[in-house]
């Protein structure tokens, strides 16, 4: 029923293993690899149609400079870190308090509402563009901050909802039925019973939204337009030239972009990985 494990194979599936891995890595990281490559190359070598050749000098130093002083890139990174800490802090914070509520307490509509947070996240976004758009334009939210913040948190929460919910009901149920013995109030046991037991939880869930919100490229063009308002995803696009596109600093812009989101990953890597894993094993 289960695939048997590489260590209990043959010593010859074993060593085809090991040699198709690598390879397999590879292809996985070629376009990154591409991206940097492209990154360090000169603007030479793209006119010349240098390509996939190496670079004729190594520009690295002055493209990645030219990022930052010759663009918008460091309005754009900042625009980012508004809209993504923003709807982090409010999609888990809502998706804390709804998860007790639909993990905890039982009435009939419980599973009608566990569904209708279930159920967003099966529609497809695309479209929702003219509705969601418009919306923005009667509620003056159109090429805000505000109003890219709140649709991510309106959207983000089915999802984070249904994490949250899972992992509250895995809790052991008799603590909270020790606390409410104890007379402490509703509030109090969510705050000081059951929040500290989803710390691993919203740890792993905040890295995820955060790579979710930040790498956004879709409704960061629909709903913002301009270097005010405009995240890093879309302000990348501002390198394209009239006639043609400025694919050295293009690549080195996205490694720029892509530091973030990597970075937060490494960082709470331990808390990620405990959180996705706990529970798994008893």
């Amino acid at each position: 029923m289960f695939p048997t494990p590489i260590e209990r194979t043959s010593r010859s599936w074993q060593i085809t293993y090991q040699s198709l891995l690598p390879l397999a890595l590879i292809l996985w990281l070629l376009p990154l690899i591409a991206v940097a490559i492209f990154s360090v190359k000169p603007d030479a070598d793209f006119v010349n149609a240098n390509y996939w050749g190496l670079p004729s000098s190594f520009e690295g130093f002055t493209n990645y400079a030219l990022v930052f002083t010759s663009s918008d890139m460091p309005q754009y990174l900042l625009n980012s870190f508004k809209i993504t800490i923003p709807t982090v802090i409010g999609a888990v914070a809502l998706s804390c308090m709804t998860g007790f509520a639909l993990g905890v307490y039982k009435f009939k509509a419980n599973i009608w509402i566990f569904f209708m947070f279930v159920a967003g996240n099966f529609v497809p976004f695309q479209i929702l563009m003219v509705p969601v758009r418009d919306l923005t334009l009667q509620m003056g939210l159109y090429n805000t901050i505000t109003g890219l913040v709140l649709f991510h948190i309106a959207f983000q929460t089915g999802f984070c909802t249904l994490f949250m919910r899972n992992f509250i009901r895995a809790l052991p149920f008799e603590l909270i039925e020790a606390a409410r013995v104890e007379g402490i109030s509703e509030w109090r046991i969510f705050w000081y019973v059951v929040l500290p037991l989803m710390k691993p939880a919203i740890a792993a869930l905040a890295v995820l939204i955060f790579t979710f919100i930040w790498n956004d490229y879709f409704w960061a063009v629909v709903l913002t337009q301009g270097v005010e308002s405009q995240p890093v995803t879309a302000g990348i696009t501002s390198f394209n030239a009239q006639y043609r596109a400025a694919y050295h600093l293009m690549s080195a812009g996205s490694i720029v972009a892509a530091l973030p989101p990597v970075a937060m990953f490494f960082l709470m890597q331990r808390h990620f990985i405990a959180g996705l894993t706990l529970g798994a094993v008893k």
